[in-house]
């Protein structure tokens, strides 16, 4: 899965050569295989001592409210996580989802910010927004332009056809 002896990305999950230490894309520091997978593993701990099951005496949050069909694939997300959820229907809804209406994606409290991470890191996905704007990972090399930018570490540099700084070939 992840190589110690690599460098990755917390952010992007990006990988990257030892003596690389920042990410281009994101702008932050880089960590070891070793750390990623350590952070893997308290997270899958975390994961699995979450009760799914919903109770009466919880105290449950809304952490999304839409159509039916949006909410029922955030709350797919949220069980594969161990987050238990459900889905409760506005008034001018028949349940249903055809009606209109909207729903309300409902978490336990202790639960909500995780659950609102994993939703908005779908949401970033699917859109493929990107709220820095392009970053030299969406570079291209252009053997006529007078200064490239390599995608993979961020150097910039001009003539050839190998990036000076990690070697990347184009």
């Amino acid at each position: 899965m992840f190589e110690a002896e690599l460098k990755y990305c917390p952010k992007c999950n990006s990988e990257y050569r030892s003596e690389i230490v920042i990410c281009p894309a994101c702008q932050c520091d880089l960590i070891s295989g070793r750390e990623l997978l350590a952070r893997h593993d308290e997270q899958q701990k975390e994961r699995d001592g979450r009760r799914v099951e919903l109770s009466a005496d919880d105290d449950l949050v809304t952490v999304r409210r839409g159509a039916l069909a949006e909410m029922r694939v955030y709350e797919e997300l949220l069980a594969k996580e161990r987050i238990g959820s459900l889905l409760a229907g506005d008034e001018s809804s028949c349940g249903k989802g055809c009606c209109g209406g909207s729903f309300d994606l409902i978490v336990r409290r202790e639960d909500a910010h995780d659950a609102v991470e994993i939703i908005e890191a779908e949401i970033r996905r699917t859109a493929v927004i990107d709220v820095d704007g392009p970053g030299p990972n969406d570079s291209v090399f252009d053997p006529l332009a007078s200064e490239n930018t390599c995608p993979a570490c961020g150097h910039c540099f001009s003539g050839g056809t190998e990036c000076p700084d990690c070697g990347l070939c184009f």
